[in-house]
C-alpha cells in the first residue's frame, strides 16, 4: 500500500467519526506525527510504499480516534498559533476561540513595550507563551491550580524557547504577593455550567479535565468574580482584563464588571458571532 492510498483510507475512516473538514486536518496531523511529513511531502511522497510497521502505527492512532479519543491526546500535542503544544489529560485542548483571544490582545497591545502580563488558569500555557512571543519585551507570568498542568506548561515554554514565570496558585483564593502589579490580566477559566453537560460531546466529557471545564449552575461567574476582585488590587491604572466567556452569561458579565468599578467594558464576538470575550479596564486615577 502506498502513502497516497493509506491517506485516502484514513480520511474515509475518519469522515464517519468527525466529518469531512476535521478528517482532513486530523489525517494531516497523524501523518506528520507518525512519519514526520509535511503537507507538501505527503503529496510529493504519495507513491512511497509503506512498511507493515508504519501501517500498524497509523492504524493504532486511527483506531483510538474512532473510539472517541481526541486526536490531540492521542498524539500528545495540539496546534496553537502555528506551534505545537504538549497536552495531556491534565490540560484542556486549546481551542480556536482562545487563539482569537490571543490575537486580539496582540493586535491591541502589540506596539507597547515591557508590559507586565499574567495568565490565570494557564493549562498548557498556550496563552501565556503566545503572548510572550507576540508582545514586545513583556514580563509574562502564568498560574494554575494544577501542578501537573504547570509542569506541562513549563515543558512547552522550554520547547518554544520562551521565558514565562509559572506558579501553582488557586484562582479562587488569589492574594496580592510581593506587591505584584500588571498591565494585562487574561483568563480562560472554567465557565461551562453543570446543566450544560447533556449537550456536550462525549469526547470532551470523557477525556478533558473536569475541573478546567465546569462551574456550579448557581455560580456560573465564580472564577470571573474572584479574578476581577483581585484584578482591582493588582492592575495598574488603565490596565486591562481579558476574559474568554460563556456566551450565555455575557449580560451578567458586563453588569458584574461595571458594578466592581471597571470601565470601558466590552463584549466581543468570536468568528462564529458568539459573544465570547469580555474586555474591561481599570479607571484612570484622578489627581
Amino acid at each position: 500500500m502506498t502513502l497516497k492510498e493509506k491517506i485516502k483510507e484514513i480520511k474515509a475512516r475518519l469522515v464517519v467519526v468527525v466529518g469531512e473538514r476535521e478528517a482532513y486536518w486530523i489525517t494531516r496531523d497523524i501523518i506528520d506525527d507518525a512519519m514526520g511529513y509535511s503537507e507538501v511531502e505527503m503529496l510529493i511522497k504519495g507513491d512511497e510504499v509503506l512498511s507493515d510497521f508504519v501501517k500498524k502505527k497509523l492504524d493504532a492512532i486511527v483506531e483510538r480516534v474512532e473510539q472517541g479519543e481526541p486526536i490531540q491526546y492521542v498524539l500528545g500535542w495540539a496546534r496553537f498559533e502555528g506551534n505545537r503544544y504538549k497536552v495531556t489529560c491534565d490540560t484542556l485542548i486549546p481551542r480556536p476561540e482562545t487563539q482569537e483571544l490571543v490575537d486580539m490582545i496582540i493586535l491591541r497591545h502589540g506596539k507597547e513595550k515591557d508590559l507586565r502580563v499574567i495568565d490565570v488558569g494557564t493549562g498548557s500555557g498556550c496563552i501565556a507563551i503566545s503572548l510572550a512571543r507576540g508582545l514586545k519585551f513583556p514580563q509574562v507570568s502564568a498560574i494554575d491550580i494544577s501542578q501537573k498542568a504547570i509542569d506541562v506548561a513549563k515543558d512547552n515554554a522550554k520547547s518554544l524557547n520562551v521565558k514565562v514565570n509559572f506558579e501553582c496558585r488557586d484562582a479562587l483564593r488569589l492574594q496580592v504577593e510581593n506587591n505584584e502589579r500588571y498591565n494585562i490580566i487574561v483568563s480562560n477559566p472554567p465557565y461551562i455550567a453543570n446543566s450544560e453537560r447533556a449537550n456536550m460531546e462525549s469526547n470532551v466529557l470523557d477525556y478533558e479535565p473536569e475541573m478546567a471545564l465546569f462551574v456550579p449552575d448557581e455560580a456560573p461567574l465564580l472564577f470571573y468574580r474572584a479574578i476581577a476582585l483581585w484584578g482591582m488590587q493588582v492592575l495598574f491604572p488603565e490596565g486591562a482584563i481579558y476574559y474568554e466567556i460563556n456566551p450565555l452569561y455575557s449580560i451578567e458579565m458586563q453588569s458584574m464588571m461595571r458594578g466592581m468599578g471597571y470601565v470601558d467594558v466590552e463584549v466581543i464576538e468570536d468568528m462564529q458571532a458568539k459573544e465570547r470575550f469580555v474586555c474591561a479596564k481599570m479607571p484612570k486615577i484622578k489627581w
